[in-house]
């Protein structure tokens, strides 16, 4: 079964040696050969993020280095320079293409943060839906421990985890995963498929990266094990290879293909429901609890009769029925104060109460789980 044919929204992560010709500058041409593709599946109607590397490389070779530093403060300094090249270089290709595109930096903490997290989505998926490319990297500049330990194959899993992507799409320098490191065992078997998250597997993808990036085969592993947390599928595949990502939509079988156990809806849900510290509970009438048994409609603030406890935006609450009875359980939009000022009211009426709206709902149906 291969994931790409039916996927809808998909993170492509492409990595530095790939970017940046192996450390020689971008390679403006593999960086048109990817917008090319990737307007192609925009026409198809298939939403698609890129998370690329590549800054601090671009920056080591335009300050003229020799090689990577190992210094922070030079890492950082190099993706600053780098960072300007990158996104310019992005925009060019895809605007041949007639498409926008958006840059947006991230860092594990923002992602860890439950109003920083809400906060990314929301840009996300906002601009998804105005038919932008976003472009993604690590925000370089200012991390710390991930610009020496991190790397981009992790940042991908996280945000296909963020937008609850079908797919994700590693291309790398390596055709995918082997049973055996092809440099030592040239007659090392090559897996096509698998189940994500196998322990057998972190044993195999040993050993690591390429000079110029961070990541190598282990980093992939982990983040297709993370990714399937989701519910997502991940391939890892060269990105030297010709059309790869048409290619793979239209059902051909390149690189290696690591399965998710779970549905991606399944996944989203057992998640909301199991794994979030509960912040306050909100009482319904009786009418926004049929909309949200029998319609899964998202929340709307006219629907709720009573506010207790105190949390803030992005923490999860619970919803009870008129008797007291939990019906399902959320991540909230808005803080507790500004909750109970537009309690019972419509949805247009929110700015006028609050100067500003946040989203027009308490509680979006795909941060909602309904018991």
């Amino acid at each position: 079964m291969r994931a790409l044919p039916s996927a809808h929204r998909i993170v492509v992560k492409v990595g530095s040696s790939l970017v940046t010709n192996d450390g020689r500058g971008l390679d403006h041409q593999a960086l048109g050969r990817w917008a090319a593709e990737i307007a192609a599946l925009a026409r198809l109607g298939r939403e698609v993020v890129l998370v690329s590397s590549g800054a601090i490389a671009e920056g080591v070779a335009r300050l003229g280095w020799i090689k990577r530093p190992h210094a922070l403060h030079e890492l950082q300094a190099a993706a600053a320079v780098g960072q300007m090249g990158l996104v310019e270089a992005y925009e060019r290709c895809f605007r041949q293409h007639g498409l926008k595109t958006a840059q947006i930096l991230l860092t594990h903490d923002d992602l860890a943060d439950r109003t920083r997290y809400l906060n990314a989505r929301s840009t996300l998926l906002t601009l998804l839906s105005l038919g932008v490319i976003p472009i993604i990297n690590e925000n370089d500049t200012v991390v710390t421990t991930e610009i020496k330990f991190g790397d981009n194959d992790t940042l991908g899993a996280l945000v296909t985890n963020l937008i609850e992507a079908d797919a994700l799409v590693i291309l790398t320098d390596q055709r995918g995963l082997y049973r055996a490191d092809p440099r030592k065992c040239p007659d090392a078997e090559f897996v096509h498929e698998a189940e994500a998250g196998l322990p057998e597997l972190e044993a195999m993808a040993g050993g690591a990266g390429s000079g110029v990036g961070t990541g190598g085969m282990y980093t992939k592993i982990i983040a297709a094990k993370r990714a399937a947390r989701s519910g997502a599928h991940t391939i890892i595949a060269s990105g030297r290879e010709e059309q790869v990502l048409t290619r793979l939509v239209q059902g051909e079988s390149i690189g290696t293909q690591l399965t998710a156990r779970t549905s991606r809806i399944a996944a989203r849900k057992q998640w909301l429901a199991d794994h979030l510290q509960l912040r306050g509970t909100l009482t319904l009438d009786a009418g926004a609890v049929r909309a949200l048994r029998e319609q899964g409609t998202s929340l709307l603030p006219i629907g709720v009769t009573r506010i207790e406890g105190e949390f803030h935006r992005g923490e999860m609450v619970r919803c009870l029925d008129p008797a007291g009875v939990e019906v399902a359980r959320g991540l909230i939009n808005y803080d507790a104060a500004d909750s109970r000022r537009i309690l019972g009211l419509p949805t247009g009426q929110i700015e006028a109460v609050l100067g500003f709206v946040d989203e027009p709902e308490l509680i979006h149906r795909d941060n909602l789980v309904v018991l």
